[in-house]
């Protein structure tokens, strides 16, 4: 038997965030992965401090925003890939009285300080955005899919990765350790999206899972520096390629790519999208949602040594790198979890 500190399941965003923490502490770990969910590789990757529906903050912003940014520095440099792109985010205002709200929001705590007070009058070729746009300031997008494939390679090169699937039934308990396949270890993190459904340790805990589908369009008279967000995000990938989302179905729990997504995409880019363009890709997954949209962080009710680091919705890139912390503090030194994300809060 081989001896490590950790056992992690899953290499999503989670994953890889919570393997940052054991790097930077020296503690020893093994990956296993399946690759059978596909939320992390094909989410569109945003990071905003501000929810552009009602101009509100996002919970944790600040920190989040602090500890994300580090996290995606560090990566970058180990993988030696551009992941990161810290572009504006310009949210189109629809009337007069968004512009009134954007105002308003200056003056909120923790949401102000991420908004430029000056509305935005430029005028962008094919945007229709006649009531200008308002500035979301320390944003950008996080290539997801190139992250957690150049990730991945470096976990095989060390050999910290399995690529199979984890067997539930497998595990057994021996004094403080726990006991899998051909390791013992301190700890099992379960970071497996939603996975998590299949885990007979955690499934009882409320994950909802909620569809998305993103489209890849090529729309070369399109020339943007920003993300633009309306109805839909418009993010720029190069070449005159833009990623275009996202949908959001609570019933279809498939990753296949439905005519229905691509109907509601199109229509909503066309409400604003005024030069003509092509969709080439199309992709769907199941987001790890949870009904309170908190995070599920904590350890088994009666396996102490068995944790769950899950439900990161649609903010997983900005969240990850904060709730791996929460656990990593959580398991090592005793810190307490914030009971927002504490699992504990479905015990009842």
């Amino acid at each position: 038997m081989q001896e490590v500190d950790y056992i992690i399941v899953g290499s999503g965003l989670a994953g890889i965030a919570f393997i940052e923490q054991l790097k930077a502490n020296n503690k020893s770990f093994v990956v296993y992965d399946d690759a059978s969910q596909q939320s992390s590789t094909v989410a569109g990757g945003m990071y905003n401090p501000v929810v552009l529906k009602r101009f509100s903050k996002v919970w944790k912003s600040v920190i989040q925003l602090q500890l994300a940014t580090e996290h995606y520095e560090k990566v970058t440099a180990q993988i030696n890939t551009q992941i990161d792109y810290r572009l504006p985010v310009w949210r189109v205002f629809n009337s007069l009285e968004e512009q009134n709200n954007w105002f308003a929001a200056l003056d909120k705590p923790n949401v102000g300080l991420f908004l430029n007070k000056e509305i935005i009058k430029t005028t962008i070729n094919g945007i229709d955005a006649p009531f200008g746009f308002g500035e979301v300031l320390q944003t950008g997008w996080v290539d997801t899919q190139k992250l957690i494939t150049h990730y991945k390679q470096w976990l095989l090169e060390k050999d910290h990765l399995i690529q199979q699937s984890f067997d539930y039934d497998n595990i057994s308990f021996k004094n403080d350790q726990v006991i899998y396949d051909q390791y013992t270890a301190r700890h099992i993190v379960f970071s497996e999206g939603f996975g998590l459904k299949k885990n007979t340790y955690f499934n009882h805990l409320p994950l909802n899972g909620t569809k998305g589908e993103l489209i890849t369009i090529h729309a070369p008279e399109l020339e943007l520096n920003q993300i633009i967000k309306s109805g839909v995000f418009i993010i720029p990938q190069g070449n005159g390629q833009f990623r275009v989302g996202a949908t959001y179905n609570w019933e279809d729990k498939t990753n296949t790519t439905s005519k229905d997504a691509l109907s509601e995409l199109t229509q909503k880019l066309d409400k604003i999208l005024k030069v003509p363009y092509k969709v080439i890709n199309q992709q769907a997954g199941i987001r790890p949602t949870v009904k309170d949209r908190k995070p599920l962080v904590g350890s088994h009710a009666k396996h102490k040594n068995l944790a769950v680091l899950n439900g990161l919705g649609t903010r997983g890139v900005m969240i990850a790198p904060y709730v791996a912390k929460c656990l990593y503090h959580y398991l090592e030194n005793d810190m307490p979890l914030d009971p927002e994300m504490d699992i504990n809060r479905f015990s009842n």
